[in-house]
């Protein structure tokens, strides 16, 4: 389980003084616990991988519109260091599909429910979604789905 996986490698950090790995794996933790919490569970019990998936790519998600804000806020010094967390953050997601993948997908799909015009885009994003839940990035098919239609 990726929860019990989290716990062994702070343990491999601390004892190979990785700071930043450190913190970013504690922070992985801490938000672990947080969800226990908030689904009304104890602390001390451990997520489902599909649980501990979802935290982690909140967490993603957190690190890449703070690179984006900092990058904004021209912070590259700030932008760097979570461009650093999210390379570590990253390894525990799952291989995502590619561009062209989602593309073959969303074009049997939008044949599939014979989506003809850019009205029914929001539709046809949904049901991509659904289909490939976890398997693809959503930025990535929303990228995809509005290439279609230009």
């Amino acid at each position: 389980m990726l929860h019990n996986q989290i716990k062994e490698e702070i343990k491999v950090a601390i004892k190979a003084r990785e700071e930043l790995r450190l913190s970013v794996l504690r922070g992985m933790l801490a938000s672990f616990t947080n969800e226990l919490v908030a689904t009304k569970r104890k602390p001390s019990e451990i997520l489902l991988d599909e649980d501990a998936l979802a935290v982690v790519k909140r967490l993603v998600k957190q690190r890449k519109d703070s690179i984006e804000q900092f990058r904004a806020g021209k912070r590259e010094d700030l932008a760097s260091k979570e461009e650093a967390e999210l390379k570590i953050l990253e390894k525990y997601l799952p291989e995502t599909m590619s561009k062209e993948e989602i593309e073959k997908i969303v074009l049997a799909k939008k044949e599939e429910m014979g989506v003809v015009d850019k009205s029914k885009m929001g539709i046809l994003m949904g049901a991509v979604m659904k289909d490939l839940k976890g398997k693809a990035d959503g930025g990535d098919v929303k990228e995809v789905v509005e290439g279609i239609f230009i």
